[in-house]
């Protein structure tokens, strides 16, 4: 079998060995190199990393809610997936109704104070607990706006209708595979500087040839040690949910980037990562019973004969 990750390994090693030093938002510091792109043939295995655990329940819980159009965390936690429970949580700290301790600067102090730090990770827990149980609670405070979910279920236009940008690619591979017009965009302009994080994956493109789906990615940033390889196995998830949708094979994923970085704090790990020898890739499977994307659930999507080696822990630069 292929070893279908090498294209991520080789982007370990070429910013290491190539990459600038430069700044970031968050403090940390970076090695970034700019405009790099991997290609992933999906008919070989999915791309999900053997050099380190990568957890797949939480990459396909997140593409589905994504998939769903749902903005709201409550599926997120309802499936143990905090990934998206800061933003959130800011929120609800930041609204008249929160009543707990100050958690102002709660983003740097939990990371610097340990005494707030456990405060700060227990008044969370209380928070991500009760919006699964109280459905009014989580209806006004998990909800996180204009999400990829919305983006690209529910854009909104300016004259205040609704395009499913997902829907309409879906049309389009179905009557005119090659057009060349099947985008998926998040990146809207107006919205950039009033949100938490602009989106980070910002459009993708579908590609059909002799049969098969091919997808690409356009990137603008990623954490290549953390981020990077749930992108990777996200879009190939979703090209071949669509692929099954439209009934294709699958075909590529090429993942182009913008600035591709690796934090300060993580180059002891990626050197970790690289003395591993990677493994034969995992196959993906999806219940056979199950065409549209409408109808999958947490347990048609599973990934079998997947043997990594075990995670490698690194700080979350925020």
């Amino acid at each position: 079998m292929v070893k279908v990750e090498e294209p991520y390994l080789q982007l370990i090693r070429d910013i290491l060995d190539h990459g600038n030093f430069k700044g970031d938002r968050t403090g940390t510091g970076t090695k970034s190199l700019f405009g790099y792109q991997m290609r992933f043939d999906l008919s070989q295995g999915f791309p999900l990393l053997t050099t380190k655990k990568v957890p797949f329940g939480l990459i396909k819980s997140e593409l589905l809610w994504f998939l769903h159009g749902d903005t709201n965390i409550q599926f997120l936690l309802q499936h143990k997936n905090h990934i998206w429970d800061e933003w959130a949580f800011e929120n609800w700290v930041k609204s008249p109704e929160y009543q707990g301790p100050d958690m102002t600067d709660f983003g740097l102090r939990s990371q610097t104070d340990a005494d707030f730090n456990e405060l700060y990770q227990q008044e969370k827990k209380a928070f991500c607990q009760r919006i699964v149980s109280d459905d009014d609670f989580a209806a006004k405070y998990g909800n996180l706006g204009d999400v990829y979910g919305a983006q690209w279920r529910r854009w909104q236009t300016r004259n205040h209708d609704t395009i499913d940008q997902i829907q309409d690619v879906i049309n389009t591979i179905k009557t005119n595979p090659d057009s060349r017009r099947m985008i998926v965009t998040a990146w809207n302009p107006e919205d950039v500087p009033s949100a938490a994080l602009p989106p980070c994956h910002t459009l993708f493109q579908f590609y059909v040839v002799n049969g098969k789906l091919s997808c690409q990615l356009y990137q603008r940033s990623g954490d290549v040690f953390l981020g990077v390889p749930f992108n990777i196995a996200s879009y190939a998830l979703l090209t071949s949910l669509i692929a099954r949708e439209t009934g294709l094979e699958v075909g590529e994923f090429v993942h182009t980037l913008g600035d591709a970085h690796i934090y300060s704090n993580h180059f002891e790990q990626v050197q970790e990562q690289l003395t591993r020898t990677p493994q034969d890739a995992p196959q993906l499977w999806l219940n056979p019973a199950k065409k549209h994307l409408a109808d999958f659930t947490m347990e048609d999507i599973k990934v079998t004969d997947y043997d990594p080696a075990p995670a490698i822990k690194a700080p979350v630069a925020v």
